[in-house]
């Protein structure tokens, strides 16, 4: 019974290791179902590594080659996310996955590519599935990925424009709260404004990188 309890210590001790180790950057997407033409089911692995679980809220989109959307949904509380659809297996989706917990103040978004694997499993026999392309982990929004980038964003409440000084030219891409890329600019050193008011009011995620692969991404209201 002693043995039983010291393992189930153990076990729960690893486990908490594990929740606390485990960050944005480190997890990916997995197809749980994928060997269905016309159906994909996907886990998303910070349901159970970000906590409180029940106040993960997880916005799914997948869009097709052309960024139509597939499909759209806003999951809350729920790691696994399944859907229909009618691509070919000789074309790819794109997928976006925006994991937001407000009481851990986690934004996390991960985005990656479908495509349809064909796998040798013995000499002249095949096995098909859906797969993710790239394997790509998360990004985290609304915090400082990098500190070696040298610019200042005056404010983060907007309403017409985004205004912001650089040292360095920047490539800027922002993305609404689903983790959808709305607006995209090359930032020099002589910019000062970035318009958005063709922009809804809203939560954004204001990502810049510079030339050395350097990146920060900084939430933004606009008003």
């Amino acid at each position: 019974m002693k043995k039983f309890l010291l393992t189930l210590f153990i076990i729960a001790g690893l486990t908490q290791t594990t929740q606390g180790q485990v960050g944005c950057d480190d997890m990916n997407l997995i197809v749980n179902v994928g060997s269905i033409e016309d159906y994909v089911n996907i886990y998303h692995p910070g349901h159970y590594l970000i906590s409180p679980g029940e106040d993960n809220v997880i916005t799914w989109t997948i869009t097709d080659n052309q960024d139509n959307i597939i499909i759209q949904e806003t999951l809350n509380d729920e790691a696994i996310f399944a859907f229909n659809h009618n691509i070919p297996t000789t074309e790819t989706m794109n997928v976006s996955a925006t994991l937001i917990n407000e009481t851990a103040e986690v934004a996390c978004l991960i985005q990656d590519v479908l495509f349809w694997e064909e796998t040798e499993v013995v000499p002249g026999a095949f096995t098909y599935s859906w797969a993710f392309l790239y394997g790509n982990t998360g990004t985290i929004l609304g915090t400082t990925d990098n500190q070696l980038m040298d610019f200042e964003i005056t404010a983060t409440v907007i309403d017409t424009y985004l205004e912001l000084r650089s040292s360095e030219d920047l490539n800027m891409t922002v993305y609404d709260k689903t983790g959808r890329s709305v607006k995209k600019r090359k930032i020099t050193t002589q910019t000062t404004r970035v318009p958005m008011d063709d922009m809804p009011s809203g939560i954004y995620f204001v990502q810049l990188s510079n030339a050395k692969n350097n990146s920060q991404t900084i939430k933004v209201v606009k008003k």
